[in-house]
């Protein structure tokens, strides 16, 4: 996944700007809450038609939600809490952007658009949670196309190009697709497991 790189290529300029931030004395939740401030500011944008800028926002908002991870981690503020609400509000940001580019859609007249935008949000939320329902299950569930940098990459570009319409529709069918990739691979993980089990029960039984 792009996710899982663009980590790789980027831990030690993270870790350099979360010692720096941190040195400030920013709480790490302090700053989920802004970066969810900032999506606010991106919804208004949306919501008034401003496309281009609004693309351009998309992309600022999505850094600055990185920077608490990575306070949190350079300046040794990691929480189980703290994970938990990075998540929550993750989705909330996403959402609240969606809503935005809904109003201005509703309010131009629009029916396509909305519909896409619905068909997105689900699948960016079941693309969440089956990986969060995963590994309460105690299973690994990265897998998939479209994680949460892919779809705020591909929203940014595609508003700053005024594609809106092709964005949200790519976004609405890699979203699910995800989602269903993520599916398939519990299932063959599950089924792994079942096939381990019964085989060690095999062995022990002709034992």
């Amino acid at each position: 996944m792009l996710s899982e790189r663009l980590r790789g290529w980027t831990d030690g300029l993270r870790e350099t700007i979360g010692r720096t931030v941190g040195r400030l004395g920013i709480s790490p939740n302090a700053l989920t809450l802004v970066g969810y401030a900032l999506n606010l500011v991106v919804m208004y944008v949306l919501a008034l038609g401003h496309l281009r800028l609004g693309g351009a926002l998309v992309l600022f908002a999505g850094l600055f939600d990185a920077l608490d991870g990575a306070v949190a981690r350079a300046t040794d503020r990691t929480s189980t809490f703290g994970a938990f609400f990075d998540s929550v509000m993750d989705r909330y940001s996403e959402a609240t952007v969606l809503f935005g580019l809904l109003l201005w859609y509703l309010g131009s007249g629009a029916h396509f658009e909305p519909a896409l935008i619905y068909v997105v949000t689900v699948g960016s939320l079941m693309v969440s949670y089956a990986r969060a329902r995963a590994e309460g299950l105690g299973l690994e569930c990265r897998t998939g196309l479209m994680t949460r940098l892919e779809r705020v990459a591909l929203l940014s570009i595609g508003l700053m190009a005024l594609q809106a319409r092709i964005t949200l529709l790519t976004l609405a069918i890699l979203t699910n697709l995800t989602a269903l990739q993520r599916i398939v691979h519990v299932w063959r993980a599950t089924r792994q497991q079942a096939n381990g089990a019964s085989g060690r029960d095999g062995l022990r039984a002709a034992r």
